[in-house]
């Protein structure tokens, strides 16, 4: 056939979140290549390409958002420029552990794509909030799903050209029938379960299987209204009444969905301008009268400042041995002491077996409970905070 029917059915009867423009590129693509057109096998594909790693300007990590997104890009990135969601949350969560990163811009320039992944990625940016600060820039196009990121970011900078928008949800259906049968060929579906064969491109649609696409289309679009207004801090009916329009320039800014022109440059700047003045220590003396009252110990901003990094550092370590890196952000958020990430630690070992085998070594019924200051592994940790801290 055409080699293409695995990304067909990332495009065809499933919603996605993505710019109609952009669906109508891929479909240009795709329509060809099931006229019969050849296509190199997969396994003579191009290489898939590293993984890009975030860009680090003095304190800022500038992660990269671009192209049409998917949750996994396994085999496709050399048909269309994909970067997976997996890929995405991977650069943010090293960005959120790194102590050297101060803030994190999201450099956002795609159409949008899949539904699958993008909003649990949305709850992990908003969720980073709390202990780093996020922006996005739109660099030059935030879309849909590409939206449903920004949106996530506690401000969003759109270029005089850049466009946001497109919130809404859109799935398509290709009924093939007629081409079949005025090429001398006919599908004949054997199947158990009345609704098998729904969404088949061999027959028209069924009334049944559109109304079950439509179903899912408007909970996926209640899911996006919803998780824009709660992330940007908006009515839902002001989401709905976008229309999944597109929005440019100022008219971003009208319509509630960005926060300031300028471009990623300016984003990375004037967070690093925040960012310092917040941590620049003030100072209680004034130039033209000083009394001994209103004079006190400077403050080690440095000394502060590594401190926090080593603490940051031991706790993603510690879930990381627990088998749970999933919870160093939400830990880090919580602001909790590494003495409380342990104890929390400690009771999901006590649920889990799994997580037992990674903090400590199997014990005899009979045996005293052993202490977490005895294990190994906590050493270990400790004594790679103490090197770290020694480094610096």
């Amino acid at each position: 056939m055409t080699g293409l029917p695995y990304l067909a059915a990332r495009v065809f009867n499933t919603p996605l979140l993505i710019q109609r423009a952009k669906l109508d590129v891929i479909l240009s693509v795709l329509e060809p290549k099931f006229e019969l057109q050849t296509l190199p096998p997969p396994q003579m594909a191009p290489p898939m390409p590293p993984a890009p790693r975030f860009v680090d300007h003095r304190g800022i990590a500038v992660i990269p958002i671009h192209g049409t997104l998917v949750q996994r890009t396994a085999g496709l990135e050399a048909l269309s420029g994909l970067t997976s969601y997996q890929v995405i949350a991977q650069q943010f969560d090293a960005a959120l552990a790194d102590p050297v990163v101060r803030g994190i811009v999201l450099d956002i320039d795609s159409p949008g794509g899949e539904a699958a992944g993008v909003f649990d990625l949305a709850d992990k940016i908003h969720a980073a909030r709390q202990t780093k600060p996020v922006w996005a820039a739109a660099n030059d196009a935030a879309f849909s799903a590409a939206y449903a990121l920004a949106s996530a970011a506690t401000r969003i900078f759109v270029t005089r050209t850049a466009g946001v928008g497109s919130i809404g949800v859109i799935a398509l259906h290709v009924d093939q029938s007629r081409r079949d049968a005025n090429a001398g060929m006919s599908y004949t579906p054997i199947l158990a379960g009345a609704r098998k064969n729904d969404g088949s491109p061999y027959q028209p649609l069924t009334p049944e299987a559109r109304a079950a696409i439509q179903t899912e289309v408007d909970r996926l679009y209640e899911l996006f209204v919803l998780t824009v207004a709660e992330q940007r801090g908006a009515a839902a009916d002001a989401v709905r009444a976008t229309e999944a329009g597109l929005f440019f320039g100022q008219d971003a800014l009208d319509a509630g969905l960005a926060d300031r022109i300028g471009t990623l440059s300016d984003a990375v700047q004037q967070m690093r301008t925040e960012l310092d003045a917040t941590a620049r220590p003030l100072s209680l003396e004034s130039p033209t009268m000083s009394t001994p009252e209103s004079t006190a110990p400077a403050v080690d901003v440095d000394a502060v400042r590594a401190q926090a990094h080593g603490d940051a550092l031991a706790i993603a370590e510690l879930c990381t041995l627990a088998g749970r890196p999933d919870l160093t952000a939400v830990f880090l958020g919580e602001r909790l002491s590494t003495a409380d990430v342990r104890r929390k630690l400690l009771g999901l070992r006590a649920e889990s077996p799994e997580i037992t085998s990674h903090l400590s070594p199997a014990v005899a019924p009979a045996a005293a409970p052993q202490s977490l200051d005895d294990n190994p592994l906590i050493h270990a940790v400790k004594a790679r905070v103490a090197r770290a801290k020694k480094e610096r």
